[in-house]
């Protein structure tokens, strides 16, 4: 009679409660009922509160705790308190109500810890869990694996999707246990919408994702990498593109020993040429395709003037006499050059990716490049 009466409480008071499917229902009164029969057992021979209560749960099945939060559950053990209280006049004998009152309160707040402890195993189940798959996605990542199961794991570990991604990827510092990752977990998600940590050894990855500025979320998490360089893979916009930007990051952390003076974070891209003498395939079609070609194709005299600039030792007076022009035009087709591909030939650093890229872009253009890259190859 009290399993019935607390159904028909929770169904009548608790708006989530009707909304669940009919299973989950059978399972809420079952747990009612093994609550409300454990007591009376309890309350006739009275033993350890806590071994009468540990078993009230023990009906239901794990997955329940997903559809049912410990706020549900809390409400659940109220509605319940509370009609078994109204029929304490009742069910006890006379003069026993207050003593069966006491009794119910006791017992109940009892239950409220059991279904605490039940939530907190799940919730370390879960936390362990979610923890492998992290870890198994990160890898994934890096491995360039696009399956169409990264996707539906992805969004199991609450990667919303919304903006860009980024990987950044660095050494990790020496002590990674105690609260480290929880830690660097935190921080990453209070920067960015979406974050994936993925300790692989030596290696620390982190998968950014969000409609922010990724750049300077990867900058602000700059504590939790070890010694050494850190790298961020170029900004993708789907899921599937995420294997390239990590693929990009790990050839820049790879070649930046090449660079001493390089900033931390850096770009990939701004490790184009390190990399293409690294023999990065990559690397090189960028710089020929996105650099190279663009002057060489483009009308006016870019490409000679970039080449003078470069063998005259970066000297606009010096370029001016060899190409019989004033020093304001040199300036002055630099300018358009920067306009065009991106990068700056009156900046020491930016004039070295363009000097790397002429190089790549009149070898590619030789006869012998074929035989070179098979030689090379070989």
């Amino acid at each position: 009679m009290l399993a019935t009466a607390a159904v028909r409480r929770l169904d009548r008071e608790l708006s989530w409660f009707r909304g669940l499917e009919a299973e989950d229902r059978s399972w809420v009164g079952l747990v009612a009922q093994a609550g409300i029969s454990a007591f009376i057992s309890w309350f006739e021979k009275p033993t350890s509160v806590e071994h009468a209560t540990e078993q009230i749960f023990a009906a239901a099945p794990p997955e329940l705790t997903r559809s049912i939060s410990l706020q549900n559950t809390l409400q659940l053990v109220r509605v319940v308190v509370e009609v078994v209280e109204e029929h304490t006049d009742e069910l006890a004998a006379s003069g026993m109500e207050n003593e069966l009152r006491d009794a119910v309160l006791r017992y109940s707040r009892e239950v409220a810890f059991s279904a605490a402890e039940v939530y907190a195993r799940a919730a370390e189940v879960r936390g362990a869990w979610d923890a492998r798959l992290e870890a198994l996605v990160v890898d994934a990542i890096v491995r360039g694996d696009t399956q169409e199961s990264l996707g539906s794991r992805m969004s199991a570990l609450g990667w919303s999707g919304h903006g860009g991604t980024v990987v950044v990827i660095g050494q990790t510092p020496r002590h990674v246990s105690g609260p480290y990752p929880a830690r660097l977990r935190r921080s990453a998600r209070r920067a960015v919408a979406d974050a994936l940590v993925g300790i692989q050894g030596d290696r620390l990855v982190l998968v950014l994702g969000g409609s922010g500025d990724l750049r300077e979320a990867a900058a602000s998490l700059l504590e939790y990498f070890g010694h050494g360089p850190v790298t961020i893979g170029p900004k993708v916009t789907s899921l599937a593109e995420a294997g390239l930007s990590a693929r990009h990051a790990l050839s820049a952390l790879k070649s930046a020993s090449a660079w001493p003076l390089a900033p931390r974070p850096v770009l990939a891209n701004d490790l184009l040429p390190e990399r293409a003498l690294m023999g990065d395939k990559e690397a090189k079609h960028s710089l020929i395709v996105d650099i190279y070609k663009p002057l060489s194709n483009s009308q006016g005299s870019l490409l000679q003037t970039v080449e003078a600039y470069i063998e005259t030792g970066r000297s606009l007076e010096a370029t001016a006499r060899e190409l019989y022009v004033h020093p304001n035009t040199v300036r002055y087709r630099l300018r358009k050059v920067a306009e065009l591909c991106g990068w700056d030939a009156l900046h020491p650093r930016e004039a070295y990716v363009l000097h790397t890229a002429l190089s790549l872009g009149r070898i590619s253009e030789s006869r012998w490049s074929g035989e070179l890259d098979h030689t090379f190859s070989a």
